[in-house]
C-alpha cells in the first residue's frame, strides 16, 4: 500500500496516472495536483469506479517551494512523481528534501528564463568546461546527490522513454549481451500523422528548444558539437518504414558517458518530416522560438510562450494521430572476445494508446515508464539513497514491468547499423 503525489496533469501525467490505477494493489492512494485543479478533478472523476485506488486532487504552484511543502506534508506521500515541466525540477526536489520524501521525474532540469544572469554565468562556464551548449543538463540535479544520500532518500531522474527506457536498454545490454559496449546509437522514430500542418507531440516550449539547439554527441571521451540538424541519416524502422532522422543533443548521452565503462561513441537521432523542419525554421527565423521577452502594445510577451498558445495542445492530438513510434538502441561491442551487434526497441501504436488511455503514443511512451519507475521505488527495488539515472539501477524488473504494462521490447542481433 503506497501513497503517491503526482504533480502535473498534462498528457504524460494523465497516462501515468491511468497506468498507476491499473496497479492499484501498489498505488493505493493517489493525489493529482497541478496549477489548474479543474483538470485534476476531471481526470479523477473519469477514473473513479474504474480502480480501487483512492484518488484526491489539489491545486499547487510547482514553482513555489512553500506551497509544495504544505501539500506534501498534508498528503504524506511515499513518493512524489514530478510530471510537470522540467523548469520545476529543482523546486520539487527542494520540497521533497524538506519533507523527507522520495522523488522522481521524466526529464532533467532546464531554466524557464535562459536570460537570468545568475543562471547564465553558471551555464556559460559549463559550456566551456563540458563542451556542449544545450540549456538542459544534469549538473543542477546531480548537485543534490549528497543531500539525498544524507537524508536516506532516492531521487530518480529522467524516467520516461528517452531518457529512461533507453538507459535501461543500455544497462540491460551491458548486463546480458556484452562484455564491452563500444558504440550506442539511440533512435527515436515517430511515424505518426496528426493531420495538422505543424504541431509538437509534447510541450512546445521544451520540444522546440531541444530541436532548434545545436546537436552534439560523445566520442572518444569528449563532446563534439555540430550545427542544428546538420547530420542526417535514413533508417528503415520496423513497422514504420524508412524515415529521415537527425542527430540531436539529448540528456541521456551525458549520464551514459559516465556510467557505461569504456564506451567510445554515443549518438542520439530523432526523425522529422520536411514539413515540420520547414515550419520550425521559419518560426526560428522570425524570432518566435525566442525566450527573451519583447514589448508588444504595452505588454511584455515571451515569443515562444505566445507560439505555444497558438499551437494545438499536445494532449489533444490523440484522437487524430495514426501510425506508430519505434524507439530503441543499437549497440556494437564484444562478447567472449568476438564482435557483436544488438538492437533493442519498442514499437507503439498511436491509436491503440488512444483507445486505452485517450492519449497519443508520445505521451504513452513517457507516462508508462514513469509509472513503472515509480513501481520500482515503491516496491524497494530501486531504493538507493542519492540521485540516480536509470542505467545505474537493475534493468530487469523495470523492463519486465514495461513488457507487462504496454511497452514490450523487441530485439535484433543483426541490425542495420547507422553509418
Amino acid at each position: 500500500m503506497s501513497r503517491v503525489l503526482v504533480i502535473g496533469c498534462g498528457g504524460v501525467a494523465s497516462t501515468a496516472i491511468q497506468k498507476c490505477c491499473q496497479a492499484d494493489d501498489i498505488f493505493t492512494d493517489l493525489c493529482i495536483a497541478s496549477r489548474t485543479r479543474a483538470k485534476c478533478d476531471a481526470l479523477a472523476a473519469r477514473l473513479r469506479g474504474r480502480t480501487s485506488a483512492n484518488i484526491t486532487t489539489a491545486q499547487v504552484d510547482a514553482d513555489n517551494v512553500g506551497q509544495l511543502i504544505e501539500l506534501i506534508r498534508s498528503f504524506s506521500p511515499d513518493l512524489v512523481m514530478n510530471i510537470a515541466l522540467p523548469y520545476q525540477d529543482l523546486t520539487i526536489m527542494d520540497a521533497c528534501l524538506a519533507c523527507g520524501v522520495n522523488y522522481m521525474d521524466t526529464a532533467n532540469y532546464e531554466p524557464e528564463d535562459t536570460d537570468d544572469p545568475a543562471w547564465r554565468a553558471v551555464y556559460e562556464k559549463r559550456c566551456k568546461e563540458a563542451g556542449f551548449s544545450a540549456y538542459f543538463d544534469y549538473s543542477w540535479q546531480w548537485a543534490y546527490r549528497e543531500r539525498f544520500e544524507k537524508a536516506g532518500l532516492t531521487a530518480l531522474l529522467g524516467c520516461g522513454f528517452d531518457p529512461g527506457v533507453t538507459q535501461a536498454y543500455c544497462a540491460y545490454a551491458l548486463k546480458h549481451e556484452f562484455d564491452q559496449i563500444d558504440t550506442i546509437d539511440i533512435l527515436d522514430c515517430n511515424g505518426g500523422d496528426h493531420g495538422y500542418p505543424f504541431a509538437t507531440n509534447f510541450n512546445p516550449e521544451v520540444n522546440l528548444r531541444e530541436v532548434s539547439a545545436p546537436g552534439s554527441y560523445w566520442e572518444n571521451g569528449h563532446w563534439i558539437e555540430i550545427p542544428a540538424m546538420s547530420i542526417k541519416r535514413e533508417y528503415d524502422f520496423d513497422q514504420v518504414g524508412r524515415k529521415d532522422m537527425y542527430l540531436l543533443h539529448h540528456e541521456e548521452i551525458e549520464s551514459l558517458a559516465q556510467n557505461i565503462p569504456g564506451v567510445k561513441r554515443i549518438r542520439f537521432f530523432m526523425t522529422f518530416g520536411q514539413s515540420y523542419l520547414t515550419h520550425m525554421k521559419c518560426l526560428e527565423n522570425v524570432g518566435m522560438l525566442s525566450t527573451t521577452p519583447v514589448s508588444f502594445e504595452g505588454h511584455e510577451i515571451v515569443p515562444i510562450k505566445f507560439l505555444k498558445a497558438l499551437l494545438p495542445d499536445p494532449a489533444s492530438l490523440g484522437p487524430r494521430t495514426h501510425g506508430k513510434t519505434n524507439i530503441g538502441c543499437i549497440f556494437t561491442g564484444q562478447k567472449n572476445g568476438q564482435p557483436k551487434t544488438y538492437y533493442i526497441y519498442n514499437v507503439c501504436d498511436h491509436q491503440e494508446c488512444y483507445r486505452e488511455v485517450q492519449s497519443q503514443a508520445v505521451s504513452y511512451t513517457t507516462g508508462v515508464p514513469a509509472m513503472c519507475g515509480a513501481m520500482m521505488l515503491l516496491t524497494g527495488r530501486w531504493n538507493i539513497p542519492g540521485v540516480h539515472t536509470v542505467e545505474e539501477l537493475d534493468p530487469d524488473p523495470f523492463l519486465e514491468a514495461l513488457d507487462r504494462y504496454g511497452l514490450p521490447r523487441s530485439e535484433s542481433r543483426s541490425p542495420a547499423l547507422v553509418d
